[in-house]
């Protein structure tokens, strides 16, 4: 478990260029105090425990303005930063080295249907602020959503999805991401 904590620790100091230190970042990150609250909620969840991890998910809610259903399954590494606004829903699943920004949603289609009704982010994906990811879809690995998009299908491996609906297109040579995920200096 202490391992699991630094690790979510050096993972927000690594992508937050305001990070100064660890202590700064275990203390006031509401980003990681949801993921922590989580974890023990879906734990609980894994447990049949339903009305407990409900209870606890919506104290983190109601203490970090993040909303994570118990019942999401998250990877590790997994980021949100400066986080108000983020909802992820029930069946969302999140891979790992995910990175999230303010006001995100991973929401469901409105419907009566049971079973899986919320977005799969594969390892890697980073999605830029406001963006909404609805139903159940799968957005592939090191796809970055920009900021705003809404979106409502499948994405490939590698893509970038801009827009309202969000339009997928391949990455370029000249587009580089990669320090969006493992370092302090990226943009979206």
């Amino acid at each position: 478990m202490i391992a699991r904590i630094r690790e979510d620790i050096t993972a927000a100091r690594r992508r937050d260029p305001a990070a100064r230190n660890g202590l700064e970042v275990a203390l006031l990150y509401p980003g990681l105090h949801a993921i922590w609250a989580h974890r023990v909620s879906h734990a609980l969840w894994r447990r049949n425990l339903r009305f407990l991890a409900r209870a606890n998910s919506q104290l983190a809610r109601t203490l970090t303005g993040i909303e994570i259903h118990p019942g999401a399954r998250i990877g590790r590494r997994f980021f949100i930063d400066h986080g108000s606004g983020v909802v992820i829903g029930e069946t969302a699943e999140i891979g790992d080295d995910v990175l999230l920004y303010h006001g995100v949603t991973l929401g469901g289609r409105t419907s009566d249907a049971t079973g899986k009704r919320h977005p799969t982010l594969a390892d890697g994906v980073v999605v830029g602020a406001g963006a909404k990811i609805i139903g159940p879809i799968t957005v592939g690995p090191d796809t970055v959503v920009g900021a705003g998009a809404v979106v409502t299908k499948d994405a490939p491996a590698n893509s970038v999805l801009t827009g309202v609906p969000a339009h997928s297109r391949t990455r370029r040579e000249h587009d580089d991401f990669s320090d969006l995920r493992l370092a302090s200096d990226y943009s979206i």
